[in-house]
């Protein structure tokens, strides 16, 4: 063919420091577009092949990626659909470059944010100049009579398109790397690249390392040249090349075809979790979209851990990112999985995919998928979602508060652990005329509170999850008529008179040396305990809404307001009215000389009180136990 050259007219100004500048920390994604580029082309030719409108097909379809370290080269051959030299006009001078000024043209809009732009697909072929000093481009068509055509460009600005010598269909592309590309690329980092980009690609995927291939076939050649020297037989071992990926991931099969076994050891080989998961969602249709993948409920050890690369995101096999929130709601970051979704426009920038309808439906499809397998499990094995429930309990609270069609899917089926180990829906805790659920922080240092609201009839859930807090003020914003009430809200027994009241509050105000202490009455029962503190719901969940504060402030290495005035401690002790001890106390305070036995038995109900409630400090700890063995000593004596 004869010679052609020319040079690329620009329509952006400076196009290609524009591109390397938005891609400098994602500069491995040309291995991504290449091997996306001969999967694309394989499968164009296998289509023509099935309508028989071209040469037969190869017995192997294959993408070789060739990399050559004394040369300083990689190269990506496949063996697909090849390219006529009208078609290198067309798709490289024209389209491959338009994908280009189309990138830079989002870059513009989207200023600086590097997150703009999802996984920069479009930009393809182009993506090779950030690497390169030059780029050729060897190809045969696979239409019958086709000639090979050769394209070299420098800086992808000027080209040049002569014939070409490639005997074989398809297409290579040989990338000789800049200075800064060697520096950053060797065999280890093109594995790697390759393995999180092109694990799952379409074709058999291998990568040849031209170096190291040589060395061992010299290495061979010299124990052949010793052996052969010393009259033995030598067996060479010749390099074997194997597929560098999985040509067919698990949610390629039917979900019926796939055993728990297959879907376990997919799950280890890509997140690298020791531990199985709980259970799975695999997702296989091709109407209303295009979606396959499966979402696995993991093991939650630590449910703060980082939720990076939990949710991974493909086209056509090929990864595009982690956690794309406009695809997947972020809730479902706390699962992992594997969404391949070949339907998304993936060129367009993520506030395009923020008003996309086609985008939203399928978010809502992902998490109607994962609300039915819920109820699913509820209502086929409730047995075996109790057992999940501890792992599954904070992304199915965290998700009703996040998503309102996910909260009205899964709030009838959410469990709640009760202080005996049972698990409840909220249906089941209001069974009868109840309107209030009582629960507990800490079951064992809140027993007593607990031992009264169970005799009281009342199904006592335990409530200690960082999330809780949130959660129970968002559930009673949805149910206007059902209240939580932690055990220490509401005390067993009826409000002594005035006059007790009045009593016991200067007594213990005046024991205590405390003239600001919140004091109550009221007649619990003699074989209750002396004293109780109550403490408000609200006021009790303003406190910990603080404790969140401080705690987020003091992540962020920053020092927390003081909000003491805003959050008042509005804790109360009850004094039980009916108990001997107490009875005994107001009959020490009122003889004279037993004012100091007064105060040390009032202070010992004080701390024991503060025990059962939770909130006795070290220092009122030590107390209660050193006045506990002085008291038992003195009635053994």
């Amino acid at each position: 063919m004869e010679k052609k050259s020319g040079k690329i007219s620009v329509t952006t100004e400076n196009i290609f420091p524009v591109i390397k500048q938005w891609l400098y920390e994602d500069k491995d994604i040309f291995v991504r577009e290449l091997i996306s580029n001969c999967a694309d082309a394989i499968a164009k030719r296998k289509r023509l092949v099935e309508l028989g409108e071209t040469r037969a097909p190869e017995e192997d379809y294959k993408i070789n990626v060739i990399y050559d370290d004394d040369n300083k080269t990689i190269a990506f051959e496949d063996n697909g659909i090849g390219m006529t030299a009208e078609e290198v006009e067309k798709y490289i001078n024209s389209i491959a470059f338009s994908g280009a000024v189309d990138f830079v043209t989002k870059y513009n809009e989207e200023s600086t944010d590097k997150s703009g732009i999802i996984g920069h697909f479009g930009l393809g072929f182009y993506s090779s100049f950030m690497v390169a000093d030059e780029v050729t481009i060897d190809t045969l068509s696979c239409n019958e009579g086709a000639e090979p055509v050769r394209w070299r460009s420098e800086e992808g600005m000027d080209y040049e398109i002569t014939a070409g010598d490639k005997d074989t269909v398809g297409t290579r592309v040989t990338i000789k790397f800049s200075e800064d590309a060697i520096e950053q690329f060797d065999t280890a980092t093109l594995r790697m690249t390759i393995r999180k980009y092109c694990y799952f690609a379409p074709a058999d995927l291998y990568f040849i390392d031209v170096k190291s291939d040589r060395l061992h076939e010299e290495a061979e050649a010299k124990r052949k040249a010793e052996a052969e020297e010393k009259g033995e037989e030598y067996t060479e071992d010749p390099v074997k090349y194997v597929p560098v990926n999985n040509k067919s991931p698990l949610w390629l099969k039917k979900p019926a075809d796939c055993t728990d076994d297959e879907y376990k050891t997919f799950y280890h080989s890509v997140f690298n979790d020791s531990d199985d998961p709980l259970f799975w969602i695999h997702l296989n249709m091709d109407y209303p979209f295009t979606l396959q993948g499966i979402l696995y409920f993991p093991k939650t050890d630590n449910v703060y851990q980082s939720l990076e690369g939990r949710i991974k995101i493909y086209n056509h096999q090929i990864f595009v990112a982690d956690n794309i929130e406009e695809i997947i709601p972020d809730f479902l970051f706390l699962l992992q999985g594997c969404l391949d979704c070949s339907d998304l426009p993936l060129n367009v920038s993520r506030s395009a995919l923020q008003q996309d309808s086609y985008v939203k439906k399928l978010s809502g499809h992902i998490v109607k998928k994962v609300s039915d397998k819920l109820n699913e499990l509820f209502k086929n094995s409730r047995e075996d979602f109790e057992k999940y429930w501890s792992d599954i309990s904070i992304f199915v609270k965290y998700g009703q508060m996040r998503d309102e069609k996910f909260y009205e899917k899964v709030k009838d089926i959410t469990l709640f652990k009760t202080s005996d180990g049972k698990f409840m829906t909220v249906s089941e805790l209001l069974e009868g005329d109840k309107k209030t659920i009582r629960y507990t922080t800490d079951p064992t240092a809140q027993a007593a509170y607990v031992a009264m609201s169970r005799n009281e009839g009342f199904d006592v859930i335990v409530m200690d999850e960082e999330i809780d807090n949130n959660y129970m003020s968002f559930f009673e914003m949805k149910n206007r008529d059902i209240r939580f009430s932690r055990v220490d809200a509401t005390l067993s027994g009826t409000d002594s008179d005035a006059e007790d009241k009045e009593k016991y509050k200067t007594l213990f105000r005046k024991v205590l040396s405390n003239d600001k202490l919140n004091v109550s009455a009221m007649n619990m029962g003699a074989d209750a305990m002396p004293a109780l503190i109550r403490e408000s719901e609200d006021s009790r969940r303003m406190k910990e809404m603080q404790e969140q504060y401080r705690r987020i402030m003091k992540a962020q290495g920053k020092e927390a307001e003081d909000m003491e005035d805003m959050f008042p401690d509005s804790s109360e002790l009850v004094i039980n009215t009916d108990s001997p001890v107490i009875v005994k106390i107001a009959a020490l305070e009122s003889m004279g000389g037993n004012e100091e036995k007064a105060a040390k038995l009032a202070q010992h109900v004080y701390d024991q009180a503060r025990l059962a409630h939770g909130s006795l400090d070290s220092e009122g700890l030590e107390r209660f136990l050193r006045v506990n063995s002085e008291l038992i000593n003195e009635m053994e004596g």
